[in-house]
Order: C-alpha cells, then sequence, then structure tokens
C-alpha cells in the first residue's frame, strides 16, 4: 500500500487504468450537476431576478422597493426580532448545557429528549399550541380559571409574542453547539482551578465560558439564522398580530399580486439573505476573537449538585411542565372537543377532529398523501448523492471538492422562503425539452426539498466517514474496484448506522416541512406542513389541531424509534440523544 501511495500520479494510473479514474470523474461530473442545478443556478437566477428585469438593471426600482414603508418596517422587525430572539436561545441554550455536561444531574437524558423535542416538531405546530394553551378559549387554563378574560387582545399576537417563542424554539440549537463545545473541554484545567481555590461559580466564569466562547457563537448564528427564516411562528403569530417582517411580507406579496411581483419578491428574498448572511459573519467573527485553543483531554468530573439539586433539577423538568407540556397539552384538548373553546370534559371529548382527519377531509389526506411521497422521494435520491458526496469531502481534496461543500451548505444555511421564490424563478419558464414550467407542480416541490436537504443528509454521513479506515477502500481500488463498486459494496455496508440516522433526520425535517414549500404549494399540489395554516386561517381550529397533534405523535414515534440505532451510531449524530 504504501509503495501505490509513493508512486507518482501519472505512473500509477498508467499502470492500472482500470482502477477508475473515469469512473471517479464522472461521479464528480453528476455531483457538480446535481448540486449545480439544484442549488447554483436557482439561487444565481434569484440574484439576476432581484436586480434586473425586462427593462434591464434599474436603480430606482430597487430604491423605491426597498426604501418603502412597509419594507423598512418590515426589516426593522426582522432584525429587532432576530436579534432578540436569539439573545434568549443563547442564554437558554447555554445554561441547558452546563446543566447537562457539567453536573451529576438525574434523569438527564430523558430532560434531552424532552428540551430538544419542539425543535423536531414544526414550528407552526408549535405556535399553534401556545396560542390555543394561553387564549382565552385554553381547555386548561380555563379548567384552572386562569384563562384570559374573553374579548382580550392574545398576547402572543405581537412582536414580543414572536420573540418568546422563537427564542425558546431555537435554544437547543445553541445547546448542541455549546454542548459539543463541552465535550472538548480539558479537564485539566479546571481541576488547576480548584486546585488554586477557585470555586464552581469562579471556574465555569473565568475559565469554562471563555474556552467555550466559540461554541456559544456558532449555536447563536445557528439561532440567528432560524430565527430570521422562520416562517412557521412568524405567520401564525405576526399576521393576526400585524407584525410584518420579510418573510411574512413576501409572502403575502405572492398570494396578492401572484407572480407578477416576483422581481420585487426576489429582491426582498434577497435584501433577507444578505441580512442572513450578514448575522453569520458577525457571529463567527465574534467566536474568533481571543485564543482558545487548548489540548485534548480527558473529561472534567461533573460537579456534585448536593443540597442545591432538588431546587435546580425542579426548575429544570419546570421549564418543561410549562414550556412543553401546557401547550401541546392544550393542543391535544382542543383537538378532543367538538367546537372551539368547549370545555374538555365527557360531554364534549370526541375523536372525530382525528378521524376526519386521517380519513374523510380530502384536502387534508391528498397533502398528506403528496408530503410522504415528496418526502420518501427526496431520501431516497439524497441518501446515495450524500454518500458519494462524503466521500469526495472526506477522501478528495481540492476545488471541486470545495465547491460542491459550499454549494450544499448555501442551500441549508438560507432561509427557505428564499429557496421558495428561487425555485419559482428558476422552474416558472419551459424548460428544455420538456416545453412547459414545473411551477405549481408537485415537481418543483422535490426539486426544492432536494436542494434544501443535501446539507442535512450529509452531516450525519460525514460523522460516520470520520470513522471509518480508508484501507479497505484503497485496496478495493487497487484490486480494480470502480468507484461506483467500491461505494456500493464497501461504503455503504460499514455506513449504514449513519445512513439510516441521515434518512430519519431527513425524513422527520421534510415530511412536516413548511418554510420552503408555503410558496411553492398550489391546488394541484398541497403538503401538510403549509396546511395547519391554511385551517387556522379558515376557521378550523379543532381540526387544525388535530392535524398537529398527529404531526407531534409522528415526531415522538420516529425520534423514540431511532434510539434503538444510537449504539451503533457516531457521537452527535442522533441531537436528542445524550
Amino acid at each position: 500500500m504504501t509503495v501505490y501511495n509513493n508512486m507518482p500520479k501519472r505512473l500509477f494510473w498508467t499502470l492500472r487504468p482500470e482502477l477508475g479514474l473515469g469512473g471517479e470523474r464522472a461521479l464528480l461530473l453528476a455531483l457538480v450537476l446535481f448540486v449545480g442545478v439544484l442549488s447554483i443556478a436557482p439561487l444565481a437566477r434569484l440574484a439576476y431576478a432581484a436586480l434586473v428585469t425586462n427593462d434591464g438593471f434599474d436603480l430606482d426600482r430597487i430604491v423605491d422597493v426597498l426604501g418603502g414603508r412597509r419594507v423598512l418596517e418590515a426589516t426593522v422587525n426582522t432584525i429587532w426580532i432576530a436579534v432578540s430572539a436569539t439573545l434568549i436561545s443563547t442564554v437558554l441554550g447555554t445554561i441547558a448545557a452546563l446543566l447537562c455536561n457539567l453536573t451529576d444531574m438525574r434523569k438527564r437524558s430523558l430532560w434531552v429528549f424532552g428540551f430538544m423535542l419542539p425543535l423536531m416538531i414544526p414550528p407552526q405546530v408549535i405556535a399553534l399550541a401556545w396560542v390555543q394553551a394561553f387564549s382565552p378559549a385554553s381547555p386548561l387554563l380555563g379548567i384552572l380559571g386562569w384563562s384570559l378574560p374573553p374579548g382580550m387582545r392574545h398576547p402572543l399576537y405581537s412582536m414580543g409574542g414572536i420573540i418568546l417563542l422563537l427564542g425558546l424554539y431555537n435554544g437547543p440549537l445553541v445547546f448542541l453547539s455549546v454542548r459539543a463545545s463541552l465535550q472538548r473541554l480539558p479537564a485539566s484545567m479546571i481541576e488547576a482551578a480548584h486546585a488554586n481555590g477557585a470555586g464552581h461559580r469562579a471556574a465555569t466564569l473565568d475559565i469554562i465560558l471563555p474556552l467555550i466562547r466559540s461554541g456559544i457563537f456558532a449555536g447563536a448564528a445557528l439561532a440567528f439564522v432560524s430565527a430570521i427564516g422562520n416562517f412557521g411562528i412568524q405567520a401564525m403569530l405576526g399576521i393576526p398580530g400585524r407584525v410584518p417582517t420579510l418573510i411574512t411580507l413576501i409572502y403575502r406579496r405572492l398570494n396578492s399580486y401572484g407572480t407578477s411581483a416576483l422581481n420585487d419578491m426576489a429582491l426582498l428574498a434577497l435584501l433577507l439573505a444578505v441580512l442572513t448572511v450578514g448575522g453569520m459573519t458577525l457571529t463567527a467573527w465574534l467566536g474568533r476573537q481571543g485564543d482558545q485553543r487548548v489540548e485534548t483531554a480527558q473529561r472534567p468530573p461533573r460537579i456534585a449538585l448536593g443540597r442545591w439539586g432538588l431546587p435546580i433539577v425542579g426548575i429544570a423538568w419546570l421549564y418543561h411542565l410549562i414550556f412543553l407540556m401546557l401547550p401541546l397539552s392544550a393542543l391535544f384538548g382542543t383537538a378532543l372537543v367538538r367546537g372551539y373553546g368547549q370545555p374538555v370534559n365527557f360531554e364534549t371529548i370526541t375523536f372525530q377532529n382525528f378521524s376526519n382527519a386521517l380519513f374523510y377531509h380530502e384536502g387534508i389526506r391528498d397533502a398528506f398523501l403528496t408530503s410522504l411521497w415528496v418526502t420518501l422521494t427526496t431520501v431516497a435520491v439524497l441518501i446515495p448523492v450524500a454518500v458519494a458526496l462524503g466521500y469526495v469531502l472526506t477522501w478528495r481534496q481540492g476545488c471541486i471538492a470545495q465547491f460542491l461543500r459550499m454549494a450544499s451548505e448555501m442551500a441549508y444555511a438560507l432561509p427557505g422562503i428564499i429557496i421558495g421564490v428561487a425555485m419559482i424563478l428558476f422552474f416558472l419558464r419551459p424548460l428544455p425539452f420538456i416545453g412547459t414550467g414545473l411551477y405549481g407542480t408537485v415537481w418543483v416541490i422535490l426539486a426544492a426539498y432536494m436542494s434544501n436537504f443535501l446539507a442535512l443528509a450529509l452531516r450525519p454521513i460525514l460523522g460516520g466517514y470520520a470513522q471509518l479506515d480508508r484501507g479497505l477502500d484503497e485496496a478495493a481500488q487497487l484490486a480494480g474496484a470502480g468507484i461506483f463498486a467500491r461505494l456500493r459494496d464497501i461504503v455503504l455496508p460499514s455506513l449504514a448506522p449513519a445512513v439510516m440516522a441521515s434518512a430519519i433526520l431527513v425524513f422527520m425535517t421534510a415530511i412536516n416541512e413548511i418554510q420552503t414549500s408555503v410558496l411553492l404549494v398550489s391546488s394541484r399540489a398541497q403538503t401538510i406542513g403549509p396546511m395547519i395554516i391554511f385551517l387556522e386561517e379558515a376557521g378550523s381550529s379543532t381540526l387544525a389541531a388535530a392535524v398537529g397533534c398527529l404531526m407531534v405523535v409522528m415526531v415522538l414515534v420516529l425520534m423514540s424509534g431511532s434510539l434503538l440505532l444510537g449504539n451503533r451510531l457516531p457521537e452527535g449524530v442522533l441531537p436528542w440523544r445524550d
């Protein structure tokens, strides 16, 4: 093996041309075309449409659109909401990570599962649950006599309500990033601080927090991107609360003006992309300030909570009770009554809403079947693409690999509604060979899903590649096996657990997706994610609650089932596993 590794490349391929250089070139070309057509080309079309119309580049139009009162108001609201929610998420996620990773908190794995659960539930379901939990017709608070007075404005239909829910919803993103930094924390520095008389509080403030600062800011960047592009919560609370943001402004303009406003929508989407990239760049710069390099070492011992254990653990579980169980219980309570606002008792309880959602409501049934078909097709396509792409990114270097990495991450990092606008623009005109556009069909939704979730499918697989020994692949290459044979017979079986985890993550995220598909659905192609918003806008609150409950149950089943694979997966592949 060493002889072949030291052999000049030209001589090596001359001696063994059948080793698969042509196959690898074909694979690289296929990956470049896949990523280029589904990610780069639509985003480039969006940027072009934002700046250039049929009349050419018109600076006055750009100034008029971006300088309009509603756009300025929506931009200011978007920035303020995203920044404020990110601060809440950062504090919440950092405290949760410190508690779970540095203390001897009991039932920690179960608490982490509950803390991660809201992140896996569609945001529109979370927003609907909170609205129904704290409304004057709350099925739970009404029993206790704590519901709001009838006729009172709902407190969540406000900027403060949007900030609160986004802050709580994105807290797990910061938790994941900070937890990863804490797992690399060296024990020697903590032990030295304790040996010099520093208490737990001083060690945390003076040593631990500075060392994990990059992880905190990385988590803050994720929370900012999620907050700025979270359509479900912004639409459910902002539209009835008359709090315009860029993402809801794009949605409402498409509904009002249709495709005639695409150039203005593209300009707003480009503005949203600039804000997203700017926030990520700022947090990345802040995370790099200061020298935080440490040597890998044994993790520090967990801090015994002692007499503070009971109150701290009690507060931790109280958090789940108030911010998780109460809203979800209200959602189930609303789904169990015949009419919205009715109390939950033996006379009003019915399963008719669940029956209608599962069997009798044609729109819901068709939307679910469409979502299921699109999601399964996305998984079936993205998993082999991610395995091949992971091979290139892990074991190949060069400008092509860097391009593929950047392009695949770009579509996932940007808010989903930007991808939706890009797909409308790219697939609206008739395509070559088929002579028609794909906008308004299920195919444009499928293309958007494959663009948006490629990076998500890739992450567990890259974790699996990091644990593989490349010796078998090199031996098969020397024996004459081509790249596709090696991927099928050697790499794929070794990556089976990571591939399964990747499929579960993509399925769970795509089946209830709303951020991208809300602009792409039509009378011919509906998905289940936006259905809750449509039902709520139509006044069918109990039916919307039933659909939301079914989504929650599906998420719980998939999350719990994936834990069976936990011991065979690379660490950190399943975010809800401690």
